[in-house]
């Protein structure tokens, strides 16, 4: 059954205090074209710089998430981004009057509620999903973090955190569908400990904050000069102590483990940068906007790659990322100068896999050692720079209209003969690219058999 996506209805705002900055801001939510996607706009700015919110204009994920392009930033997105998830909302335009998003009530509620009554609407776009298709997995040793996800018909989320905190302690919780979002996630606020507190806020940072927008945690045992200290800082005049529960004035919870429902939002809001809506369950431990960020790094890597499969294969083949065909439309060469015939593995930007089958039918037999059919090691590296050039220049949008030209080969090294039946294998990495050169490193396989390596050093130009 096709989906399609959705924008809102209408135009509405909300004003309120940054969590970090403690810049009061205006953010105006508003509809936008179907294949637009959430688009923030800094309207207190020359020219009012839009800043995507997708994983490539993420630019600082200290404390929240702040995307940007050039000097335009906005930060603290990921409340504001789990609510719009959190509807399904594809597309919308977010325009703000500052450096930083409201916090409101430290939750995604308020957001979810206004985008509610403003309403929601179909647009004449389907729906694409990234559907995770077998195991991956992510983890952050340093952090002490670990994310699987698996397949799944809808987005999951199972959660798990373990402070060292006699207030919470373990806590765990699943989301079986987006449909939950909102009744058993969006009401759950943000969250810090009291050490953090006053170190943010000698450092200049959290200047938005209160007991009204987070929830603070503390051991019970708490010495009275530092509950003091606090009052101080934040110019308290009400009396602050520390509940049995080791939260600051005992603030009632919205969720027995309102701590890692938070943590679900702050993971919905994150995945957002996506760009697109995901099929998956995520199998989460202790995981924040860090490892967040670095997990959808990996899953934008998997998007694309799903995408030129759309693109270029008329059934989907998983162990083909190209085929001959998609090949033939990326490169100019043709018979008898194209040296590869499929591409298995793909990583935009980062790493290539390709593959020739030699037979004894190529035309270079014919005058290369008659009589012990070996293939001549330049067409090997010339395979080899080929299928480099296939990772470059798909990167453009008119590839047809380009040509990686190699401006040097080093280091080239040839370990064994290859000869008529054997299978090519070009693994292809990226060292470095920059000002429209590109440098790379390849390795060439029979088997598990190393036949063949260089560096390359290319760059793309117009015909």
């Amino acid at each position: 059954m096709k989906e399609f996506k959705q924008t809102i209805k209408g135009t509405i705002s909300y004003n309120g205090i940054g969590l970090h900055s403690g810049h009061v801001s205006t953010l105006t939510f508003k509809p936008a074209k179907k294949n637009e996607g959430i688009v923030f706009i800094r309207t207190d700015m020359k020219g009012n710089p839009e800043i995507p919110a997708d994983i490539d204009h993420v630019v600082d994920i200290s404390r929240g998430t702040t995307i940007g392009v050039e000097k335009a930033t906005v930060a603290t997105i990921e409340h504001v981004l789990a609510a719009i998830k959190g509807l399904n909302i594809d597309n919308i335009r977010i325009e703000v009057d500052g450096p930083e998003v409201p916090v409101a009530d430290g939750s995604a509620i308020i957001y979810m509620e206004l985008l509610k009554k403003v309403g929601l609407v179909e647009q004449d776009a389907e729906r694409e999903y990234l559907e995770i298709e077998k195991p991956l997995s992510f983890s952050a040793p340093a952090d002490n973090v670990d994310i699987v996800i698996v397949p799944s018909d809808d987005l999951k989320v199972t959660f798990m955190v373990d402070y060292q905190q006699k207030a919470l302690g373990t806590q765990y919780t699943t989301m079986q569908s987006l449909d939950d979002f909102e009744k058993d996630f969006a009401s759950a606020r943000t969250f810090c400990f009291l050490h953090e507190i006053i170190m943010l806020k000698e450092a200049g940072l959290i200047k938005g904050g209160s007991l009204e927008n987070a929830l603070v945690v503390a051991n019970p045992d708490t010495p009275e000069d530092e509950i003091k200290r606090l009052r101080e800082m934040f110019n308290y005049h009400e009396e602050i102590n520390v509940g049995p529960d080791g939260l600051l004035n005992h603030t009632p919870l919205r969720y027995y483990n309102e701590f890692v429902r938070h943590k679900v939002v702050d993971l919905i809001g994150d995945i957002a940068l996506l760009g697109v809506p995901i099929k998956g369950h995520f199998l989460a431990a202790r995981s924040g906007h860090k490892t967040n960020v670095e997990l959808v790094k990996k899953l934008r890597k998997l998007h694309k790659k799903q995408v030129l499969q759309r693109i270029y294969q008329k059934k989907k083949l998983s162990e083909v990322v190209f085929d001959i065909n998609a090949i033939q439309k990326i490169l100019p060469h043709r018979y008898p100068f194209l040296m590869i015939d499929k591409i298995i593995e793909f990583e935009d930007g980062e790493r290539i896999v390709g593959i020739k089958n030699v037979t004894i039918n190529e035309p270079f037999f014919n005058g290369h050692f008659p009589g012990h059919p070996v293939m001549p090691g330049v067409l090997i590296v010339e395979a080899m720079a080929q299928t480099g050039g296939i990772m470059l220049l798909n990167a453009l949008e008119d590839p047809e209209e380009y040509v990686a030209y190699f401006a040097s080969i080093n280091n080239v090294k040839f370990r064994k003969p290859v000869s008529p039946g054997d299978t090519l294998r070009f693994e292809l990495k990226v060292i470095s690219m920059k000002r429209g050169l590109a440098k790379m490193h390849g390795d060439t396989y029979v088997g598990n058999a190393k036949v063949c390596e260089g560096d390359f050093l290319a760059k793309v130009m117009k015909k």
